[in-house]
């Protein structure tokens, strides 16, 4: 049976126990509700959970204007889930075999957007000229056209970059690699939780790619990561990006799982 909820907390009280006995699939997740927590806009939001014999398997969470997202689960809650949601799905994101189950219930989707999920070994340090730093609010102008840039680029809502940049920036969660001391490439880094921190997103101007800024600001959050917030670190890439899949690689990331980004409107 799915339950639904407006109410952070209770949804936490529920689910979270549930999304940390896979804190690395869970990531998403648990960041949105870490986001939360530190003050994130709930406004619209809406949280489930699929209970079988009072035990939670299954979670689903929608904060507009993010897509619905889908917590590591059975694929056989996917078919009494979108009942519950009277086939309402104009965007969604989660593990395959989840989405696959989606698609297969109601019908191809208008775009998908496949993606796999990687978690750090051995970190490797690239020997990239420059250095990196943790951006500060003189960075905030940059930073927020960047933000910009990236959501047009990948054509996946963002949410306010505004707002975003100025609540991460306070956060230390943004990453900058510095060449010749100009700012030339970006790597997020989401709160830890279960242990988990996720890089995301990387962003390189155009005119700065193709030298190794984005492997190199990368490594230096994923470091920051390691010595100083969480005990692993793991990031998302496009599949369709054979570049992006290499160089992360390159610098110690392993392949977890696939996921699929999948919209109807």
């Amino acid at each position: 049976m799915w339950t639904f909820t407006s109410d952070v907390e209770a949804y936490a009280a529920v689910a979270e126990p549930f999304l940390l006995g896979d804190p690395v699939g869970n990531t998403v997740a648990l960041t949105v509700l870490a986001n939360l927590r530190a003050g994130m806009s709930a406004k619209g939001a809406r949280f489930g959970w699929w209970t079988v014999d009072g035990e939670v398997r299954g979670a689903a969470f929608h904060t507009p204007p993010y897509p619905i997202g889908l917590a590591v689960m059975p694929v056989e809650t996917v078919a009494p889930l979108v009942e519950a949601l009277d086939h309402d799905i104009p965007a969604l994101v989660g593990p395959v075999r989840l989405t696959d189950e989606v698609a297969r219930l109601m019908g191809p989707p208008s775009r998908v957007l496949s993606e796999r999920l990687y978690r750090l070994g051995t970190l490797r340090i690239p020997g990239v000229p420059g250095r990196g730093r943790l951006a500060t609010p003189a960075d905030y102008p940059l930073l927020v056209s960047w933000h910009q840039a990236f959501g047009e680029e990948v054509a996946l809502p963002d949410g306010d970059a505004a707002d975003r940049v100025a609540r991460r920036i306070a956060a230390r969660e943004l990453f900058l690699w510095e060449a010749d001391g100009v700012p030339v490439s970006l790597a997020a880094l989401s709160p830890a939780a279960g242990g988990v921190c996720r890089i995301g997103p990387v962003y390189t101007p155009p005119s700065c790619r193709k030298r190794g800024y984005g492997s190199a600001v990368t490594a230096y959050a994923s470091q920051a990561g390691l010595e100083e917030r969480c005990e692993q670190v793991v990031l998302f890439t496009d599949l369709d990006n054979p570049t992006s899949n290499a160089i992360y690689q390159a610098i110690g990331y392993e392949p977890v799982s696939d996921y699929a980004h999948i919209a109807y409107a």
